[in-house]
């Protein structure tokens, strides 16, 4: 019991530690990226969020946050998962190759003025790297999300939020929480409505 009280203990100071590391490297980038994707919706444009494994999980929960609501009662906005039709990914993948199966939907479904976010904890995921340069070659605005590690994703993504933690883990739980600030400035940028109590 004790041991496991001190790996619940150590894992929450991690979390908190790798938090506190992005909320000191990155509010005006949090706030750029916001931007961005503000821009693009007054356009009339639209958000591609992509990654794989937890960063597909990722990316779905964050395009329901953007389609469906946050903290705030508002309309839809147009946020799309590129991880969720498993007949694209699979028939990229059978005909073509996996490293594909972002950059071939980022060609068919974006346009000038969209905005691509990648995620890849590791920042070295072939499939978010190649769409975010696809996506930057066909005029759409770039975020990248990843870990320690910024192997081409700095050459790709025009905003790039990193996490400071050796874990995948704490990458993870820093991801989300970097997510969600973006989407409730984006709420308040859109609705002029503050969410703090």
């Amino acid at each position: 019991m004790r041991e496991m009280k001190k790996i619940i203990d150590q894992r929450y100071l991690e979390s908190i530690q790798a938090k506190q590391r992005s909320r000191e490297r990155h509010p005006d980038d949090l706030i750029r990226a916001a931007t961005m994707i503000v821009d693009s919706f007054n356009s009339e444009n639209k958000l591609l969020i992509f990654g794989n494994g937890g960063s597909a999980a990722d990316a779905q929960h964050i395009a329901a946050e953007f389609v469906n609501r946050f903290m705030i009662e508002r309309p839809p906005l147009p946020a799309l998962a590129l991880s969720t039709d498993t007949s694209i990914l699979t028939s990229i993948s059978n005909d073509y190759s996996f490293n594909d199966v972002f950059s071939k939907q980022v060609k068919a479904l974006g346009l000038e003025g969209d905005v691509a976010w990648g995620i890849s904890t590791s920042g070295t995921s072939a499939n978010v790297l190649e769409a975010l340069a696809v996506a930057r070659d066909q005029g759409l605005q770039t975020i990248g999300m990843t870990g320690k590690k910024t192997t081409g994703m700095s050459e790709v993504a025009q905003v790039l939020l990193t996490v400071e933690a050796g874990d995948t883990a704490r990458v993870q739980e820093c991801h989300i929480t970097m997510a969600h600030i973006i989407v409730e400035l984006v709420d308040y940028q859109l609705f002029q409505r503050l969410t703090l109590r």
